[in-house]
């Protein structure tokens, strides 16, 4: 059964995988500093998995993991991982500035992408929405104006990977569970990376192991709020939301690491608050409207 639409729960799930991102980022700090990240992302998918059996077992077991599109949940893993592969392949070409900047298209993408496979309405809330947020990220980052080379190419291409991955998972929650989508997540993204994880494999010592545990149950519940989200609100509601990552992970960084907030992090984030609070006004959409898969 497919969840009435509802953006205040959208809203609250939404704000839980945000949660789930920013703890996640602390994690992966702490153990790419001593880890290969292929390994990291292969320890973190095996013990999702760990993590999941439980709601598995709660949600029928593994005969109800069945599902009639394999092919769906197979390619969405794959542009997801090739996503994450060019996000970080990206990283050690260009500034991050620059990265994070050309990472927020995915928003648009997702929009677009949305409307055009999804059947959702570009509306001028979500439009408006996309655009005071690109601009606070913009604001925030302060990219460098250069002309284009390969990494701006490369992140581009994770960008648009992202954002079909996004909708993919949306048109995935109108046949599959939450549940259903992450077990089969969790599968397909650790048989991709296993090689990848093997070639520069080394034992983990026993201090990083929290937060290798933490890395694990963020990377899994990140994406089940993520999908719960998707469930009871369109594509192009959700999106913008993540906006919000931008100047949260500021704040954490100022916390926890001394980075400094200036004037520009804050009238950034300003925008993008008042780009999601205008999409958040907007009336729920009807049960009729949304469109069928």
């Amino acid at each position: 059964m497919v969840p009435a639409p509802s953006i205040p729960k959208a809203a609250f799930w939404m704000a839980l995988s945000i949660a789930s991102f920013l703890a996640m980022s602390v994690a992966g700090r702490a153990t790419t500093a001593e880890l290969n990240v292929f390994q990291v992302l292969e320890l973190r998918s095996v013990i999702g998995f760990f993590i999941l059996l439980p709601l598995v077992m709660m949600s029928g077991g593994f005969a109800a993991m069945r599902t009639q599109r394999p092919v769906a949940h197979i390619a969405r893993n794959v542009i997801h991982y090739t996503g994450q592969a060019a996000w970080l392949y990206a990283l050690t070409l260009i500034p991050l500035a620059v990265l994070i900047s050309i990472e927020f298209t995915t928003p648009i993408w997702t929009a677009i992408l949305a409307v055009t496979f999804l059947g959702e309405r570009l509306s001028r809330p979500r439009l408006a929405a996309i655009v005071l947020g690109l601009i606070g990220v913009v604001i925030i980052v302060r990219p460098g104006v250069g002309s284009v080379d390969p990494g701006h190419l490369v992140v581009l291409g994770a960008a648009v990977c992202f954002g079909i991955s996004v909708v993919m998972v949306k048109s995935l929650t109108r046949t599959d569970s939450v549940v259903r989508i992450i077990f089969w997540m969790l599968i397909i993204q650790s048989a991709l990376g296993l090689i990848p994880a093997l070639y520069e494999w080394r034992n983990p010592p026993l201090a990083l192991w929290p937060w290798i545990v933490l890395i694990a149950f963020t990377g899994m519940s990140s994406h089940f709020c993520m999908a719960r989200a998707l469930a009871y609100a369109d594509a192009t509601v959700i999106s913008p939301m993540d906006f919000l990552r931008v100047p949260l992970s500021a704040l954490i960084g100022w916390l926890l690491y001394q980075e400094q907030i200036d004037a520009f992090t804050a009238g950034g984030a300003l925008l993008i608050l008042m780009g999601n609070l205008l999409n958040l006004q907007r009336k729920a959409p009807q049960p009729a409207k949304i469109a069928a898969s």
